[in-house]
């Protein structure tokens, strides 16, 4: 489980307020791309089929050299290019991953389900209860939840971020089995005392939950499976880290604000 790739990614910004790039950035990128096929792949395209030929390769190499001696804002412009054209691959990919399993996403059993359980907008996340994103959205899912009563929220826990992760997503899957799902999960990611079997004891007894019943079915297969299938989804969606949102088939990485949930909401009903 805490091999997911990366634990946590802060929101990059909005497509809206995403750098629009020059046409020169997109060309060097072009070009760039095509120098760094190498050699071999020139002499394979046969001139005339849009490839490049080694001729044509040292001619578009002079060219760069020549771009970049000139304005070495070029090569920046470039970069960006190639970076928002990978970022586009990862959408279109994650997209695709989302409606190939729109199932899992909808409500698996062992799925926490908060708000309207036949909302007209279904939001879900992928948390870890360790994550310092997670714990700081967690007040604005509360406020979107209490201020839209439309809303369904679908919550995955993937412990990620090691032992403690664990520990605690186990303890909150647990208390799910006594109806104290979100009693647990609001101890346990408010606390900021030193983590481990001891305090989820304590927080637990506080939280009015059974303890010893709770100890054991942290233990159980029924609580490890769902953390296990809820890890592998995160990876078959492509998911980078913690927290991760998906609404329709669009997937957020990172902690939002209130407003910024709001305005997904908004636009996904506006879209059905």
């Amino acid at each position: 489980m805490s091999e997911f790739p990366c634990p946590v990614r802060l929101r990059p910004a909005p497509a809206s307020a995403r750098t629009r790039l020059p046409k020169a950035g997109q060309m060097m990128a072009g070009l760039l791309a095509t120098m760094l096929a190498g050699p071999a792949m020139a002499d394979a395209v046969p001139a005339g089929t849009g490839g490049f030929s080694p001729a044509q390769r040292a001619e578009i190499v002079a060219v760069v050299r020549n771009a970049l001696k000139t304005d070495p804002t070029i090569l920046g412009d470039a970069i960006i290019a190639l970076r928002a054209s990978a970022q586009q691959k990862e959408d279109v990919d994650a997209g695709s991953a989302v409606r190939a399993n729109g199932a899992a996403l909808n409500g698996q059993p062992g799925d926490a389900i908060l708000g309207n359980p036949s909302g007209d907008v279904t939001l879900v996340e992928f948390y870890d209860p360790r994550c310092p994103y997670c714990r700081k959205v967690l007040p604005d899912l509360d406020g979107l939840l209490a201020a839209d009563r439309k809303v369904r929220l679908i919550e995955k826990l993937i412990p990620i971020l090691g032992p403690n992760s664990v520990l605690d997503a186990q303890a909150i899957q647990a208390a799910m089995l006594q109806g104290k799902y979100k009693s647990m999960q609001q101890a346990l990611m408010s606390d900021s005392g030193a983590p481990g079997p001891d305090r989820i004891k304590t927080l637990a007894a506080s939280a009015g939950l059974d303890v010893p019943r709770l100890l054991r079915d942290m233990k159980s297969d029924k609580v490890n499976a769902v953390l296990e299938a809820n890890t592998g989804l995160a990876h078959t969606l492509h998911l980078t880290g913690t927290p991760s949102f998906i609404i329709g088939d669009q997937v957020i990485p990172g902690a939002i604000d209130l407003a910024d949930l709001r305005q997904a909401v908004a636009a996904r009903r506006a879209a059905r």
